[in-house]
């Protein structure tokens, strides 16, 4: 008997094409097929004309969910199908009635081949062949030239995560970029096998605004595959990734890899993430000139941020690690990661909070603090109240990249150091009588 395929429909508000693309299915001179249509929440009559087809072919399975997007409708078709293969079929489009025979066919001779396509044209507000480049590795890197109407194995599917429903576009390519994580070959029938309905609304038309998403998305999640492929991640301009990556330099000191995790705590030019017990701090990329400044003549805010770290000891969260990536010497990206601080609170609640309890003490301490740091040499040039933390039994500063080192720092240069400090002047008398006190002066 021939192998299972089960066809796999995700539909949502396709009123218009749905009995077309089920007709063209069922059409289908394979002896072996189910089909699964899931619904995804449509508010026409999507649903109900899927159900009096089925009610005469028991070939089609209906499945309803809340409208979740396109790759949510597949995973859960796959979910519920029992086929071998699986064969995606967008509800406007259509197949021709022996790409299910010879894609399967294929399938069942060659254990190597990973999915099988076919010729593919346009219809409706466009017209002609979908012409693609020749299959490899290399160039699926850059680019998909695999239709999302291509056949694979169940077994190959369950090797992935799926299609990806927390980034539904483009979602095909990211899915064959796993599905090829370990090789494989790719097979294109020569029959025009499959037909795309191109529509003003399509979601194909859509999907092209979101380039820099899309490839910033598909680096988080395939980064490997990058490498092995493209000597590094892919860049904008995908025709010249190979060439730039040769160019690229990527340095890491420490022991991090995971860049991009965690929640973000802080959104602006920087990034903040928490991650378990890591703070990962991501630098905006610098302007031509500072790039080339930190990429030939400087140290970056990274780098500075780790080093700087390593000299003060306890005083700043331990440093785990930090990364630069440049670009022909020029500095692309940076990162820090540090601890996250076992203390709890900043400076900027005893600024809002007149009634914190212990405040005194604790501006005590904050002078005592800064007086050592000023001992030390180490000046911060960014001494502010979101920068300095603390709690019932220490005090550290964070953001690092803004100290500066001196030999000796004089009494009026250490006072400019609480001009960042938006205190009343009864405290920052507090803390400017502790202040003197530590640095050994006299009133």
């Amino acid at each position: 008997m021939s192998t299972l395929v089960s066809v796999i429909v995700p539909c949502y508000n396709m009123e218009r094409y749905v009995k077309q693309t089920l007709h063209s299915i069922l059409a289908s001179r394979y002896d072996n097929f189910e089909v699964i249509v899931v619904d995804d929440g449509s508010t026409d009559n999507s649903a109900a004309i899927v159900e009096e087809i089925a009610a005469s072919d028991k070939r089609i399975k209906l499945i309803k969910q809340a409208n979740a997007g396109v790759s949510a409708a597949r995973n859960n078709a796959i979910r519920h199908s029992k086929g071998v293969y699986i064969l995606p079929v967008d509800a406007d489009d259509l197949i021709s009635d022996d790409f299910i025979s010879r894609a399967s066919s294929l399938l069942d001779s060659d254990h190597q081949i990973k999915a099988v396509g076919a010729r593919g044209e346009f219809f409706g507000e466009r017209t002609g062949e979908w012409h693609t480049a020749p299959f490899s590795l290399e160039r699926l890197a850059m680019r998909n030239m695999i239709p999302v109407s291509a056949m694979y194995r169940r077994s190959d599917y369950d090797t992935t995560t799926g299609y990806n429903e927390q980034f539904p576009f483009r979602e095909d390519w990211d899915f064959w970029l796993s599905l090829f994580s370990n090789g494989g070959k790719y097979e294109k029938l020569d029959i025009v096998g499959l037909k795309y309905r191109v529509t003003s609304g399509s979601k194909r038309v859509a999907d092209r605004q979101r380039k820099r998403e899309l490839i910033d998305t598909l680096n988080k999640r395939h980064s490997d595959f990058f490498a092995k492929y493209l000597g590094g991640p892919l860049h904008y301009h995908r025709s010249w990734s190979r060439l730039i990556n040769r160019f690229r330099k990527e340095t890491i000191v420490g022991s991090f890899n995971n860049w991009e995790a965690g929640e973000v705590i802080h959104s602006g030019r920087n990034i903040v993430r928490v991650a378990g017990i890591n703070v990962i701090k991501s630098f905006g990329k610098p302007r031509f000139l500072k790039a080339l400044m930190y990429g030939f003549f400087r140290k970056s805010k990274a780098r500075r941020s780790y080093e700087y770290a390593l000299l003060l000891g306890n005083i700043t969260p331990q440093p785990i690690a930090y990364r630069e990536v440049k670009i022909f010497g020029v500095l692309r990206e940076s990162y820090y990661v540090s601890r996250k601080s076992e203390c709890s609170h900043i400076i900027k609640q005893l600024i809002n909070d007149t009634q914190f309890p212990n405040r005194e003490n604790i501006l005590r301490r904050l002078g005592r603090f800064t007086a050592n740091l000023h001992n030390r040499g180490i000046y911060h040039n960014d001494y502010s109240a979101g920068n300095i933390l603390f709690s019932e039994s220490g005090m550290e500063i964070i953001d690092l990249n803004r100290l500066r080192f001196f030999r000796h720092i004089s009494i009026s240069k250490g006072y400019r150091q609480f001009e960042r400090l938006p205190f009343e002047p009864a405290a920052l008398e507090i803390i400017k009588e502790a202040y003197k006190e530590a640095r050994k002066l006299n009133k």
